[in-house]
């Protein structure tokens, strides 16, 4: 047997064509098609909620950008960019969650920083985000989740509370969910919205 095939494949093929290697992703295989594509058929919460479609990670994303605009109107287009792609690289691993890639540990966390650095690389974006920038999109991300869980996801009020707290700023925020082809398409959208400001 050659050396090649006993080898894991670790690369992985997307439907633009490109092959992106996930041990040493490599910027020039990143395309927005295949991310939008990718995390418009992404569940999240594992798929356990309610409604005709599973809430993809591309609609989540588009809420987490709304809500950091929300949260610091001033902000420069470039983080409004990265708050759009926090979750980018699910696009490729999926959308676990945040229970099990503790279980996981690190390796999987330096995957997925990994992939992180080669998509804002790709897109002229900072590869390393401040961590103000990132406790924004933390705040902005739990935010979501709150609202998800409430509204989705089978969580009381109550339960929501005590693990996302309810955002201060954002009063109140209705889901309405996409079919894959709509969340992809709006993703899309906001991605270039965003690009065409920079």
């Amino acid at each position: 047997m050659r050396k090649a095939e006993l080898e894991p494949r670790a690369w992985q093929r997307m439907l633009s064509g490109r092959r992106l290697d996930l041990l040493d992703p490599s910027p020039v295989d990143i395309e927005i098609e295949d991310i939008a594509h990718g995390l418009a058929r992404v569940a999240r919460w594992n798929g356990q909620t309610e409604g005709a479609y599973a809430f993809s990670v591309a609609q989540h994303s588009i809420v987490v950008e709304d809500f950091v605009g929300r949260l610091k109107p001033d902000l420069p287009i470039k983080w409004r960019l990265v708050s759009l792609l926090h979750d980018a690289p699910e696009y490729v691993v999926g959308d676990m969650i945040s229970p099990f890639k503790s279980a996981i540990g690190i390796n999987y966390r330096d995957l997925e920083h990994r992939l992180q650095t080669a998509i804002h690389i790709r897109f002229g974006l900072p590869p390393k985000i401040p961590e103000s920038i990132e406790k924004l999109i933390k705040r902005a991300d739990r935010a979501s989740a709150y609202f998800e869980a409430i509204q989705l996801a089978g969580f009381t009020t109550s339960e929501a509370n005590k693990l996302w707290r309810k955002p201060k700023i954002i009063d109140d925020y209705k889901i309405n969910l996409q079919s894959p082809k709509q969340a992809k398409d709006a993703f899309i959208k906001r991605f270039e919205e965003l690009l065409d400001k920079l």
